[in-house]
């Protein structure tokens, strides 16, 4: 079995960050280590939330880790609160890396437009020194104009505009990036992809829901680091990411009084592993 390290913020209630990476990437069947960076009593769409910074534990976590020579097949980070941590985490993806391990990147700092609390321009350009270190990366349209320096797009963009906008962020130094959100039609989205290797160009799209839940970006980073991690191809990965993300926000709408601050993935996990296995 293969063994991966996800690095982010453990949420405890809210159904993102941590609480989303471990359970899907352990139910597909990949042993899955967790480096908390914070713990916060929920995610901060919630009102009034606690939050406990973990970065001068890492260091140490990570020294033990490697006097018992500990070996990851993969290593997968989402949100970052600071330069410091994104600082460690390079000297993670240089201490434990050799050849074929997979350094998967979630550059989560911002949507619609906007950065999260607490991040700025200058952050956003050191996150592209980190995605410029990694294998995969998977922006939103936001994340991308911020580390690119660049007008965000919203809307109104063209395949060609996205094949771009890919190239610009493979020239970060990662060799393959995946744009999120890409909705070219009125009622599909999905994700594009570039591999500044063969030059190739995938995509992938279903259906678009009228709704939005905090959280999905890291249904759709969990499922598609999962995939990897199970040998699919990029476009297989992709695809089963999109997939399984749309399903889970079927499944959560579909209740009446579903929950407001995330989405249900759980009971599409299922969904997840069949096309995982076929």
């Amino acid at each position: 079995m293969k063994r991966v390290l996800s690095i982010q913020d453990i949420s405890c209630v809210g159904k993102c960050s941590l609480t989303v990476a471990l359970p899907i990437v352990s139910a597909a069947g990949v042993e899955t280590a967790i480096l908390p960076t914070a713990v916060l009593s929920t995610h901060t769409a919630f009102k009034g939330f606690t939050f406990r910074d973990l970065t001068d534990d890492i260091p140490e976590i990570v020294s033990h880790w490697q006097q018992e020579k500990i070996r990851f097949d993969g290593i997968y980070t989402g949100y970052l609160g600071s330069f410091r941590q994104i600082e460690l985490v390079e000297n993670i993806f240089a201490g434990f890396d050799h050849a074929g391990m997979l350094k998967f990147v979630d550059p989560a700092m911002g949507d619609n437009g906007k950065l999260y609390t607490g991040f700025d321009a200058d952050f956003a350009k050191r996150m592209g020194g980190l995605c410029g270190k990694a294998d995969i990366i998977v922006p939103n349209f936001t994340e991308a104009a911020f580390m690119l320096g660049e007008d965000f797009m919203d809307g109104g963009y063209s395949a060609s505009d996205v094949k771009s906008l890919l190239k610009r962020l493979c020239g970060l130094g990662c060799p393959v990036a995946a744009l999120t959100g890409v909705a070219l039609e009125p009622d599909k989205c999905g994700v594009m992809a570039y591999d500044s290797r063969s030059g190739e160009y995938c995509e992938y799209y279903s259906e678009k829901l009228p709704v939005s839940f905090h959280g999905t970006g890291d249904v759709f980073a969990s499922s598609c680091f999962a995939a990897l991690m199970r040998e699919k191809t990029l476009p297989q990965a992709f695809a089963a990411a999109v997939e399984f993300t749309v399903e889970s926000i079927r499944r959560t709408i579909a209740h009446e009084n579903h929950n407001w601050y995330g989405v249900d993935f759980e009971s599409a996990i299922p969904k997840l592993l069949t096309i995982l296995n076929d």
